[in-house]
């Protein structure tokens, strides 16, 4: 095998790749082979005419496809590695010779990791963002949890108030047609709430039980169909039910019932120490994501289009396996959100790239500061996927990650290893 190698542009290269007459050869009698059960020549059984027979009966190009599979199998590999070509996309195949008894030529059109040219990363000044607990976020989660803990008893007089849980039934008109769901029966809606659009809401405020009102409303312009954003519409309200919200009182009691402590201001001083503890982790994160962006936007790099492409693929991907824990697809995502592929690949583009740059110079800080990952550091990762992945037996979960799954601890170790670097070495500011 003879390999020439040529670069047509910054990352990609050109590799020829020349295979000997008897390599090209073996590969046809593989591919008879493979195929050899779905010819019928008349005079032979099924699968059983020779393979100069099936040249003569069919042409010779019939066995070509996967003669070129195999020979591209066994030799494009190779050619990467004997010069020491890391592409990061499929290669784009040509064939330039094939035939009986010739040299098999072909090129593969390659992209490559780009170069980066690194600027400041150690040492750079970052602002650490800094969070106090005060006393109205204190209050503020005192509140939900007497919200969370409200009797609800039905409101026989009366009428409906800010606050009221009221059970409707309601059906949307434009353009005095009734539109696709726009219509509910029973449906729970707390007034105030804001669960409807526009002024919904505050227009039952008055109604009483059993009455049916006209509610006009105008759907936001970006409301996510195009039949309705910006539209006016009527709505047939009837209200069934009114129900009031019984609050208790933020006392001692309440503490003793909803918590471990006897007190409000122990429970209060629990829920601040929370809180500052949640603060702590925030700005850890914070930072660091600001050390790392401050490093990324130092750097010099040309991203490859098909770097960012297959990103985007990735980040496609796990939409895809959020939405499945919702029992929803894309198609439903897409038409939920009236927009297409194309636009959300587009709308992601931008993230996309960000994490790609990002990779990229995480991976180049740790080349020149000769980061690595150990023996230990490697498996104490994968018993903490392990753990995580749970299952009786840790130990075999921890070896199949191991034998598995090793190019992905090493890069996990490595990359936690750099950023702990860039951090340690950074100067925060106020």
């Amino acid at each position: 095998m003879n390999v020439k190698v040529d670069k047509i542009e910054a990352n990609v290269y050109k590799l020829e790749i020349t295979v000997e007459a008897a390599q090209f050869s073996e590969a046809m009698n593989k591919s008879y082979k493979k195929n050899m059960n779905k010819f019928n020549v008349p005079g032979f059984r099924k699968g059983k005419a020779p393979m100069s027979i099936i040249k003569k009966f069919y042409g010779v190009e019939v066995l070509f496809d996967d003669a070129i599979d195999i020979v591209c199998d066994e030799t494009y590999p190779v050619a990467l590695a004997e010069n020491e070509i890391k592409p990061v996309d499929y290669p784009g195949i040509e064939i330039v010779q094939i035939g009986e008894g010739k040299d098999f030529i072909y090129t593969a059109t390659v992209t490559v990791k780009p170069e980066v040219e690194l600027g400041e990363y150690k040492g750079v000044e970052v602002k650490k963002p800094v969070y106090e607990v005060s006393d109205a976020e204190i209050d503020a989660e005192l509140i939900s949890m007497q919200e969370k803990n409200a009797r609800v008893t039905a409101k026989e007089e009366g009428t409906v108030e800010n606050g009221n849980i009221t059970v409707i039934d309601f059906k949307g008109f434009v353009d005095g047609i009734a539109f696709e769901g726009g219509t509910g029966s029973n449906y729970e809606l707390e007034i105030g709430s804001g669960t409807f659009i526009d002024n919904f809401e505050e227009q039952l405020i008055g109604a009483a039980k059993g009455e049916t009102r006209n509610v006009s409303v105008t759907f936001p312009e970006d409301y996510g169909k195009e039949d309705l954003n910006g539209k006016p519409a009527v709505f047939e309200v009837t209200v069934h039910e009114i129900k009031a919200k019984e609050l208790p009182a933020l006392d001692d009691e309440f503490a003793k019932e909803v918590s471990e402590f006897d007190t409000i201001e122990e429970m209060k001083a629990d829920l601040k120490s929370k809180m500052e503890e949640y603060n702590k982790t925030r700005v850890e994160k914070e930072y660091e994501s600001a050390v790392i962006d401050a490093v990324v936007d130092n750097a010099k790099v040309e991203i490859p289009e098909a770097m960012i492409s297959r990103e985007i693929d990735n980040m496609l991907k796990d939409l895809e396996m959020r939405l499945q824990y919702q029992g929803l697809d894309l198609k439903t995502y897409y038409e939920y959100t009236n927009t297409t592929e194309e636009k959300a690949r587009e709308f992601m583009r931008e993230a996309a790239e960000k994490r790609v740059k990002s990779d990229l110079v995480i991976e180049a800080v740790a080349k020149v500061e000769n980061v690595e990952a150990t023996e230990e550091e490697l498996s104490a990762k994968a018993n903490e996927l392990a753990k995580h992945y749970g299952g009786k037996d840790v130990e075999k979960t921890v070896k199949m990650i191991m034998d598995g799954q090793r190019d992905y601890l090493e890069t996990d170790v490595v990359n936690e290893k750099v950023v702990k670097l860039l951090v340690d070495s950074s100067k925060p500011t106020a």
